[in-house]
């Protein structure tokens, strides 16, 4: 399969086990406790798929900005977390850091 496809798999995974962290209510709902451990565990079980064809700098950079952002946006939609003028510089920045990493550079080049 793909590296990235996998490594899609895992943002998706990890997006999801961290909005289930928030709906744990401090791992006191069982529901979405099971849902944190089966996203994270799925999570990085793709990420080391991802690992055996891709540099560890660019799938774990790409992972966690991409997981920064996924809950940033999950946050103000779901949540209704505030967002500002400064934190959506900041995504940009993340957006515009993860496309030079995997397009730009020649990092993610073997």
């Amino acid at each position: 399969m793909h590296p990235y496809v996998l490594l899609a798999g895992a943002i998706c995974a990890e997006v999801i086990g961290t909005t289930a962290l928030k709906l744990s209510e401090g791992f006191t709902r069982p529901g979405p406790s099971l849902v944190v451990v089966v996203g994270y565990a799925l999570a990085f079980y793709l990420v080391s798929l991802t690992l055996e064809e891709l540099p560890v700098g660019v799938v774990y950079g790409t992972w966690a900005a991409l997981g920064i952002v996924a809950i940033a946006g999950i946050g103000a939609a779901a949540f209704d977390e505030p967002v500002d003028a400064a934190g959506v510089l900041g995504i940009g920045l993340i957006v515009a850091g993860v496309y030079c990493l995997n397009v730009v550079s020649e990092m993610a080049a073997h």
